[in-house]
């Protein structure tokens, strides 16, 4: 009776089946892998099809069923718009903007960040709060005092008009503030023993270990001046200075109100490119900038 007993305690404490923990690990990847594949064409998707309407000829744009790959493929929309818009010069003039843009909003930030994170001066934590509350304000509101203090400096139609006012960043001031903060105050004062001055110390030291930072900074910069719509449209109308998102609005709509779709998708394909190329190379600095960014406040 006691052997049945003990049988029956050992059948009752054994274990219910499970996987082998290397094995769930392996299952818990697999998943993980599968989810972020599955997200990953959700995202992929509208690109693809900007890109296939783009190879479509009029007739079968709109079509039904719709078809994913054109069939016949023709790069007649991309022949057809450059001959409409001059793509050559706005893509100069978007470039030209984006990049000059870019790196002086890294500049100007960077030297606000050192002077909010780095140096003890009356007021700086009120000025900082009231710099970042300016995030709040919708652009909106500020465009119609900025376009008059721009005509009043006579630089309506001109790039210093596209690029000056983008150079303060309230969020990039943030961003970067928020890395140096991160950064250990021994390096700073082994500078100051060695007879380096706050100029040599911003430029050597700090700005060499803010890569990460700067990229991710450099790359939402690029994307926003090169996305610019509303700003270039009021400042720069005349086709010398007229950056592409501006110069592309033109194919919304045409002959009898129609939009020719494949070459808007045409013009997008040229507009996307760019950015895509501007990630993939700052991707690895980006993701670590993210990453490290913001870790104190």
């Amino acid at each position: 009776m006691s052997t049945l007993t003990a049988e029956r305690s050992i059948i009752q404490e054994r274990p219910k089946f499970a996987l082998p923990r290397g094995s769930q690990r392996l299952l818990g990847h697999s998943l993980s892998y599968i989810l972020l594949t599955a997200l990953a064409l959700i995202m992929i998707v509208p690109f693809v099809w900007m890109f296939a309407t783009s190879l479509k000829t009029r007739e079968y744009i709109l079509e039904t069923p719709p078809r994913l790959i054109p069939d016949p493929a023709s790069f007649d929309s991309y022949r057809e718009l450059f001959d409409l818009v001059p793509i050559e010069h706005m893509l100069f003039n978007s470039m030209l903007v984006a990049v000059i843009g870019t790196f002086g909003q890294i500049l100007v930030s960077a030297m606000a960040a050192y002077a909010f994170a780095r140096m003890e001066w009356r007021g700086r934590n009120a000025l900082f709060t009231l710099y970042l509350a300016t995030m709040m304000v919708p652009s909106q509101v500020t465009l119609i005092p900025l376009f008059i203090l721009i005509r009043e400096l006579g630089w309506p139609n001109t790039y210093q008009a596209l690029i000056v006012p983008g150079l303060f960043s309230a969020f990039g001031t943030f961003l970067l503030r928020q890395h140096f903060l991160t950064l250990p105050r021994e390096l700073e004062e082994a500078a100051f023993l060695d007879g380096a001055n706050r100029l040599t110390i911003f430029w050597r030291v700090l700005l060499p270990l803010s890569k990460p930072a700067m990229a991710t900074l450099g790359v939402f910069s690029f994307m926003g001046l090169w996305n610019a719509y509303l700003w270039p449209l009021f400042v720069a109308r005349r086709e010398d200075v007229m950056t592409l998102p501006v110069g592309l609005a033109v194919l919304q709509g045409g002959p009898r109100a129609l939009t020719q779709w494949n070459l808007v998708m045409a013009g997008a394909v040229i507009t996307v490119l760019p950015i895509l190329a501007v990630f993939l190379l700052a991707q690895r600095w980006f993701v670590q900038g993210v990453v490290t960014s913001g870790i104190k406040g």
